[in-house]
């Protein structure tokens, strides 16, 4: 059993996993989600599935990368459980979930030699993105892209390319002619895609330092300039 939270986009996502189903979840979107509602999630999922701390195994958070402040609510909310219930963490690739939501999406869909390629939108024309075969295994390390019509050139000949997340939608038109590229729109993460990924941490005992471990931010944070008059 496997409380699995999603802090890293917009989507404020609390799954209760187990090994063959998700049991319960709560989402929302929107702007100051994470700090607003998810401990209000967290404590629904666990009462909707009559299910107490001490019955956890683990509890799972997505590491990254994407936002900022996303990521610092939910990796502190669930520091703060697995020190309070003494269960260990787990640490999930954010882009590697939303890679097997997107598969178990389109499994009729996808051919053998397709590629998967979720995005988190990072401003302007900049996405976070890793690619994966039909498989799901990574064949590139995750990074911070400036996408242009010249993007994943040497790939769409020889394959054809799933784009998603909230980072691929502004891409629509710039890819509007290359037949190799489908676009999914709609498309969020989910802490429910990070069912398989969770488990198969938990049998391996991959954990994470509860002290220690800090989010895959990829790009340094960049504090605003205040609008307000005298600061």
């Amino acid at each position: 059993m496997i409380l699995c939270l999603e802090t890293a986009t917009p989507v404020c996502s609390v799954a209760l996993n187990s090994a063959c189903c998700t049991l319960a979840m709560r989402e929302t979107e929107g702007q100051n989600a994470h700090s607003e509602k998810i401990t209000n999630f967290i404590r629904e999922v666990m009462e909707e599935a009559k299910i107490d701390y001490p019955q956890l195994d683990a509890v799972a958070v997505s590491q990254g990368p994407g936002s900022y402040t996303g990521l610092r609510i939910g990796v502190s909310t669930a520091k703060g459980i697995c020190y309070a219930a003494d269960l260990p963490l787990m640490a999930i690739d954010t882009l590697e979930a939303m890679a097997y939501g997107m598969k178990e999406k389109l499994a009729s869909q996808i051919g053998p030699d397709d590629l998967l390629v979720p995005m988190i939108d990072a401003r302007r024309m900049e996405v976070y993105a890793s690619i994966f075969d039909a498989d799901l295994n990574k064949i590139n390390d995750t990074a911070a892209l400036v996408i242009d019509e010249h993007s994943f050139e040497d790939l769409r000949k020889d394959h054809r390319l799933w784009l998603f997340g909230d980072g691929a939608p502004k891409l629509s038109k710039l890819f509007e002619n290359q037949p190799n590229i489908n676009i999914i729109d709609g498309f969020k993460p989910s802490a429910a895609y990070m069912k398989v990924l969770a488990e198969r941490a938990l049998q391996q005992q991959r954990f994470v330092d509860v002290a220690y471990f800090e989010p895959f931010y990829l790009k340094d944070f960049i504090a605003g300039k205040p609008h307000v008059k005298g600061l």
